[in-house]
């Protein structure tokens, strides 16, 4: 067996989603190769006809929800998994073309144009929204950058997924920008902000993991506090603030205001995870999990439907 590349790849499903727009806003948190177990979950929902008017996503989020709002089945999956080990994808040789250890170039390049094309015209089309968030360098501020709106939508989300400390910022109109998770690892403020009743939060932690509050806190002033004291403090803080981000959560979904799929069991996955074995099992962990919620789901989407029936008569 090559170990090179997932040996399930075969079994990826694959195809096309419907036509079909479902209202409501998809929140992806990022987490870099972990958020291969939201592919599972969003390759799910393509198969069942859910999907969602907008998608807001961080970082890996964002990567991984361009093929969503395209509507191919798979395709998110097939990237880490076939080309995990590939130094144009990932690695040494990536990092000295990208100043980062992710192949921007090749994934937007030559992967999305002829290895496994991209869908752009109907991940374009304007009936669905998709919307990457970045982190500006200056501010520390989490910016929203929606396709459609911004100058160039896929270098927005080269910024969302451009990972502090080993990463060269990116300049868009002159201002410098990092992942969206050093301010805003998951997004839902956002969404509700934006007017959207039906919210479906996919988490890449399970419901009950908190991150140390403190950890990381030396090392962002030590590295950006001279010269980028706003990131700094955003990434200083950005432990905290995913602990409230994931209380807030809570708190929403106990309401019935938000719904969340988050993994079902704890994997060891690492951001960079080399064992592509164990990242398939995280995918088909993802796809499960929403399988096993799917007519709940469908039942938290439609009460607005009903809700808006009952007001009618």
């Amino acid at each position: 067996m090559n170990s090179n590349v997932y040996s399930g790849l075969d079994r990826l499903p694959r195809g096309r989603a419907s036509d079909n727009v479902t209202p409501g806003c998809l929140v992806l948190e990022g987490g870099a190769l972990r958020g291969t177990y939201s592919v599972g979950v969003m390759d799910a929902l393509m198969e069942e006809g859910i999907n969602l008017q907008c998608t807001v996503g961080v970082s890996a989020g964002a990567l991984n929800g361009i093929s969503y709002v395209s509507g191919q089945i798979g395709r998110s999956a097939r990237s880490p998994l076939r080309y995990r080990h590939d130094a144009r994808y990932f690695g040494f040789g990536a990092f000295l073309r990208n100043r980062s250890p992710f192949g921007f170039d090749f994934m937007f390049g030559e992967l999305s144009k002829t290895l496994d094309p991209l869908d752009l015209e109907r991940f374009m089309r304007p009936e669905r929204r998709f919307v990457a968030v970045a982190t500006n360098c200056r501010t520390g501020r989490a910016e929203y950058f929606e396709k459609g709106v911004c100058p160039d939508i896929m270098l927005a989300t080269r910024a969302s997924s451009t990972m502090p400390y080993i990463s060269q910022m990116v300049d868009m109109e002159g201002t410098p920008y990092l992942d969206g998770g050093c301010s805003c690892k998951i997004p839902v403020e956002w969404a509700l902000e934006n007017g959207f009743h039906n919210i479906l939060v996919i988490k890449t932690r399970p419901d009950d993991y908190r991150r140390d509050p403190e950890a990381g806190r030396n090392l962002a002033r030590l590295f950006y506090g001279a010269h980028w004291p706003h990131l700094a403090n955003s990434l200083a803080s950005s432990n905290a603030d995913y602990n409230r981000l994931c209380d807030l959560t809570a708190r929403l979904r106990d309401e019935g205001r938000v719904f969340v799929i988050s993994p079902s069991r704890f994997m060891d996955i690492g951001r960079m995870e080399k064992d592509l074995e164990k990242l398939g099992e995280w995918y088909w962990l993802g796809y499960h999990d929403a399988r096993a919620v799917m007519e709940e789901l469908r039942r938290y989407l439609n009460r607005e439907e009903v809700k808006k029936s009952d007001d009618v008569l």
